[in-house]
């Protein structure tokens, strides 16, 4: 081989040998944050609303919220009045895929979302309780406004939230609340869920409420 070609092919492997080091030496990039529309489609996975769910719920969680806009409990409470009547005098009708009017889903989570302020279309009811959204109290302490949450249940379709309204009773035996329920949509009812405490059901207050 003469000279000219060997120093050639020399030069070519100088080339090479820089060309990888520069690839070596560029940090990858850091993957881009979630956009708000990607965080809203982590939180409308399925959601069930009882016994009478036809689909079970998706036990994903959605990305940790930063800060809920401020609610008072009579807020809460008006809020979630509107879905009896909004369906042009008629409840809000149940759906886990659907929105609606007002951009929440029209499950027990989406309503709950809506009553509580939430960005749209509503965290699922596995982030109302484990993505900073609620924090766990006790049973004697709910206040009107609060939740009552099953989230862990290994029956996905036994996942269920309700707005806690008031006491229906002075023994504490029952309550009354707001819920979406599954085959009846928006409704008023008194429940027992979590007064026992053996049914998986639990007391949470919403971080973002006040008063």
């Amino acid at each position: 081989m003469s000279k000219k070609t060997t120093r050639r092919w020399g030069m070519a492997a100088l080339t090479a040998v820089l060309c990888a080091g520069s690839v070596v030496l560029t940090a990858p990039s850091a993957p881009a944050a979630p956009s708000a529309s990607a965080a809203s489609a982590a939180w409308a996975t399925a959601e069930v609303g009882g016994a009478l769910a036809p689909r079970a719920e998706q036990a994903e969680s959605a990305p940790a919220v930063q800060a809920a806009p401020r609610i008072t409990r009579a807020q809460v409470l008006a809020r979630a009045k509107t879905w009896l009547t909004a369906n042009n005098g008629r409840p809000v009708p149940y759906s886990q895929n659907k929105r609606w009017k007002d951009g929440y889903r029209q499950d027990c989570s989406g309503y709950v979302s809506m009553a509580l302020g939430l960005s749209k279309p509503g965290p699922n009811t596995v982030s109302l309780k484990n993505d900073g959204f609620t924090r766990r109290i006790a049973m004697k302490d709910l206040a009107p406004g609060d939740l009552v949450i099953k989230a862990n249940s290994n029956n996905p379709d036994n996942r269920h939230v309700v707005i806690f309204d008031g006491w229906a009773n002075n023994a504490h035996t029952a309550y009354k609340s707001y819920e979406q329920a599954g085959g009846v949509g928006t409704r008023w009812k008194q429940h027992s869920y979590g007064v026992n405490s053996q049914d998986g059901y639990h007391a949470y207050r919403p971080v973002n409420i006040v008063g």
